[in-house]
């Protein structure tokens, strides 16, 4: 497979849907959109990132004419592509159920000072917050587990923080429709 600089293109900013590229930071993607000023690519490392046309910092890996307009691309197909790449990395976040009992339902923080307005939060927004700071402990968990550069020993003193802090979350369990969804004292599988 040929790689060349997006700059070298004498029609750069004319990269069609489907152009395979490859960017430093976000790795390979692929041109799921092309409006006036930029291209916005699906990047397995990066998600949906929206980059200028004329940007010199990705590598087109099959050039526009190999990504013929003749070919139809399926917005599903890419999405389902990305949601598999992602799972593949552990970066894809589950869907979790709320319980029902709580569906629009509120959170309300009531201070414990005088003369301080409390705050009343969507029980559904505060769910979700759970169970994204939960994916990014599992995120942290595969990281660590994945990392070559810390001893086994290391491993596990990081793996018992991540723990504890999975165990210090157990309250949140009554927000949960399915119970093996719930937060442990031990790692979530």
């Amino acid at each position: 497979m040929l790689i060349t600089q997006i700059s070298s293109y004498k029609n750069m900013e004319n990269l069609s849907i489907g152009t395979l590229v490859d960017h430093d930071r976000y790795g390979e993607g692929v041109i799921g959109k092309v409006n006036m000023t930029n291209y916005e690519i699906y990047f397995a490392n990066g998600g949906k990132v929206s980059i200028p046309k004329s940007s010199d910092e990705l590598n087109v890996l099959t050039e526009p004419e190999e990504a013929s307009p003749s070919i139809n691309i399926d917005l599903e197909q890419v999405k389902d592509l990305f949601n598999s790449m992602l799972d593949e990395k552990g970066l894809l976040s589950e869907h979790v159920e709320m319980a029902e009992k709580w569906e629009g339902g509120t959170l309300n923080m009531v201070s414990g000072r005088e003369g301080v307005q409390g705050k009343e939060v969507p029980i559904d927004i505060f769910f979700h917050k759970i169970v994204m700071v939960r994916d990014r402990l599992r995120v942290l968990e595969q990281n660590i587990n994945s990392n070559n550069s810390l001893s086994d020993q290391e491993k596990v003193n990081l793996q018992q923080y991540i723990t504890k802090a999975y165990g210090s979350l157990t309250t949140f369990n009554i927000l949960f429709e399915d119970k093996e969804q719930y937060f442990k004292g031990s790692s979530i599988k």
